[in-house]
């Protein structure tokens, strides 16, 4: 099941100020470059990526799998632009073939087991049309992550102040649990999490097992080469094994 704060209306509705539109999405917008394109976003979310991508002529499905933020991202979707599927990556079917399979946000962390990955990758592998290109990142788990995981922040939103904190519970191997506490003007909700930190090397077994190649490698959304001992992210670009760079 997803977290709490996908699936709590009232987190939902502070999602978007929490998590606005970033360097990141930069950089995943960009990477598609001219329409059209048949884009599969996983994890998609409360569609932001996913409608900016559409608004440029692409054509995009959007998956998740928390229904409270498929319901806002439908809210924004005046024209009908995306197709919208609520279900969990590992668990998607489709006849269509996509040009560029993307998850964003980390949401890459949140497959806790080898098990989910694997079925994560065979479902992208399965839906990539030839030559297309899956990219995804994960916090490379060289850098010490506990040091400033803790944060508070107030965010005004529409209905409202919200003050959200993030505690970090517990590192151990490659797990890291955090919980995040939303003290809304009327009630206080709080939401457990964990994430997985694989590290790069496991990522790439994982890839090759799957049938996949990594063709690009970066440390950082300005496209800097991966540095093991001081790059944050692990941005993978990859394809079919058989396909090859292109």
């Amino acid at each position: 099941m997803p977290d709490k704060h996908y699936l709590h209306p009232r987190l939902v509705e502070v999602y978007d100020f929490d998590s606005p539109w970033s360097v990141d999405r930069d950089f995943y917008f960009n990477f598609a470059g001219a329409p059209p394109l048949t884009i599969l976003d996983l994890g998609c979310g409360t569609g932001i990526l996913s409608l900016a991508y559409a608004n440029e002529g692409h054509r995009v499905t959007g998956v998740d799998p928390a229904g409270e933020m498929l319901r806002c991202a439908r809210e924004k979707d005046n024209n009908h632009s995306v197709e919208w599927i609520q279900c969990a990556a590992q668990d998607f079917r489709s006849d269509k073939r996509f040009d560029l399979i993307i998850m964003t946000g980390h949401a890459f962390q949140v497959l806790l087991t080898d098990a989910d990955i694997l079925a994560t990758l065979n479902v992208m592998r399965k839906h990539l049309a030839p030559a297309g290109r899956i990219v995804f990142e994960s916090r490379n788990p060289a850098i010490d992550w506990t040091r400033d995981w803790n944060y508070r922040i107030a965010l005004e939103c529409p209905h409202g102040r919200v003050v959200e904190t993030r505690r970090l519970i517990e590192r151990r191997d490659d797990r890291l649990s955090f919980e995040l506490v939303y003290e809304l003007e009327d009630e206080t909700l709080v939401s457990a999490s964990a994430l997985r930190f694989l590290r790069c090397d496991r990522v790439l077994e994982l890839l090759s097992t799957s049938g996949l190649q990594v063709v690009k490698l970066l440390g950082d959304w300005d496209h800097a080469p991966f540095d093991e001992a001081t790059s944050r992210e692990m941005i993978f670009i990859v394809t079919e094994e058989s396909t090859g760079q292109r």
